[in-house]
């Protein structure tokens, strides 16, 4: 009897254990609720990132104070946080402002910005404009006519500085031997056939012979709205200070260059002022990782990882890529603490550095972790834009608990829709497009929730991407505080899943 009595007893305690679990999480599910509903700051966190610190280019002061900010509120909010080093650049960049205009026969405020470590002005600098010379002879013929001045250069690139490497300029010497080549063959011998071979009007050729002729700086059409991405150079080669880029480099609004390019050719009287404060910082500066952990309570060696990347690029102030991200990654983890959940598992919120210069935060985490990436449930990563949550692909075993999950947030969220589909296996992603990408391509789960601009907003991300227009107002604050919420409940869910995601229900088999 006793024997039996003690199995009573202990059958009793384990089923109250699970009512008490049970209901512990229930109340941190009704705690997150009432937090996004009354309490909500996912905006409040955008602010700061977009309109304290501004653009956060990797290797920025900015992007320094955000990382040191975020670090202070995560561990306010109860987290273990630690900033891991991912790599060290020679040298980084501080934007200040920028200004411009045209004189002389007309007059007109110009629209334009410079890629990230690029130089900027000697102060406020006025000079006259000429039009690039696209052959050596054309080069000799206007040579002095360089000096102090603005020179417009052909074509566009993608966003990415004019490059001072010494692989470019050996490229581009190759190439004004080829066209001297080209327009000797034309004169002496083309009449023979009739044929002419073409000459290279590849961009900013005499790049090196403007700098030493004495031009202020160069100016390449770019289309509305402006993109400007970073000098290559500087950056992965670790380019040392007295090295650095010295000529201006400028993407102009399209029109206002055409209109320039065509007074020049008219030999009309045009004057540019340019006064572009790009800083450089003097280097080794090392750049980091912000991981924020909640130690699961069940299962402390199995992870969600919860991720978005806080560096951004800084002609604007990165208020969608990746503020949009970072922000609702901070509200999430906030809800969560607040609600005094005890996950089973632990979950992991990463703030990643330098995703614009090559997905190297991600890529140092997941290398710096081998024994933990095989116990990762599921990486979510918030990198699309500032859209609302409305949907979840789940694994044929776990679709039941993620109906429940969607039901918190239906429940939450009454007027967005939120339906759970069946998930269907794929192959693993390489690298590209987002952090989410090296974890899948390490064979991680990365599912992630279904995003739609479903009350019409017409929100672009292509108008945005890049540009001039990733600000704080391109966000939308209905849609951020959506996904805050939406995102604390399944996340929260997913750490307190009977079981982790099935990696087999997730990617087909590779053939060996």
């Amino acid at each position: 009897m006793n024997t039996m009595k003690r199995l009573y007893t202990l059958a009793a305690a384990a089923l109250l254990l699970i009512a008490t679990g049970a209901s512990a999480q229930n109340a941190a599910v009704k705690k997150i609720m009432q937090t996004a509903r009354e309490d909500n700051r996912v905006m409040h966190h955008l602010d700061i990132l977009c309109n304290r610190f501004g653009g956060r280019i990797t290797g920025s002061d900015a992007q320094e104070n955000a990382l040191k900010w975020a670090s202070q509120c995560f561990q306010e909010w109860g987290y273990d946080v630690q900033l891991e080093q991912v790599g060290t650049l020679a040298t980084g960049f501080n934007r200040g402002g920028w200004w411009g205009r045209m004189t002389g026969d007309e007059q007109m405020t110009l629209n334009f910005v410079t890629p990230s470590y690029t130089a900027g002005t000697k102060g406020l600098q006025r000079g006259h404009v000429v039009i690039e010379p696209r052959t050596q002879a054309e080069f000799d013929r206007m040579k002095e006519r360089l000096r102090g001045a603005w020179v417009l250069v052909n074509g566009r690139l993608n966003g990415f500085g004019i490059s001072s490497s010494p692989q470019a300029k050996e490229y581009r010497h190759k190439v004004i031997a080829q066209n001297l080549e080209n327009e000797r063959y034309n004169r002496e011998q083309a009449g023979e056939d009739g044929k002419k071979r073409p000459i290279n009007n590849e961009p900013a050729l005499f790049y090196d012979e403007m700098i030493e002729a004495g031009a202020l700086g160069i100016i390449q059409a770019a289309e509305v709205p402006l993109r400007a991405l970073h000098n290559n150079y500087v950056i992965h080669e670790n380019v040392p200070f007295d090295s650095l880029p010295v000529l201006p480099d400028i993407r102009l609004d399209e029109e206002q260059y055409n209109r320039i390019r065509t007074l020049v050719q008219q030999r009309r009287n045009v004057q540019l002022e340019f006064d572009i404060r790009n800083y450089f910082r003097l280097g080794p500066i090392p750049y980091h990782n912000l991981v924020a952990t909640m130690r699961g309570s069940k299962h402390p060696d199995e992870y969600v990882v919860v991720g978005a990347h806080i560096d951004s690029f800084d002609s604007a102030t990165g208020g969608v890529d990746c503020g949009s991200g970072v922000s609702a990654v901070m509200e999430a983890a906030r809800m969560i603490a607040a609600s005094g959940a005890k996950p089973d598992r632990t979950i992991i919120f990463i703030l990643f550095t330098a995703e614009e210069f090559g997905l190297l935060g991600s890529k140092a985490w997941v290398e710096a972790h081998p024994d933990m990436v095989p116990r990762i449930s599921n990486m979510f990563n918030r990198d699309g834009g500032p859209m609302p949550y409305v949907g979840f692909a789940a694994p044929p075993s776990l679709k039941g608990e993620y109906e429940k999950i969607a039901a918190q947030i239906r429940e939450l969220y009454p007027d967005y829709p939120f339906e759970v589909r069946d998930l269907k296996p794929r192959s693993k992603p390489g690298y590209g497009g987002t952090d989410a990408t090296v974890f899948g391509h390490a064979g991680v789960p990365i599912l992630q929730m279904d995003e739609r601009d479903v009350k019409g907003y017409d929100f672009s991300y292509g108008e945005i991407w890049h540009t001039d227009r990733d600000r704080y107002d391109k966000s939308i604050p209905e849609y951020q505080q959506q996904a805050a919420g939406a995102l604390a409940l399944m996340v929260l869910g997913t750490a307190n899943l009977p079981q982790r995601i099935p990696v087999g229900e997730v990617y087909v088999a590779e053939e060996e």
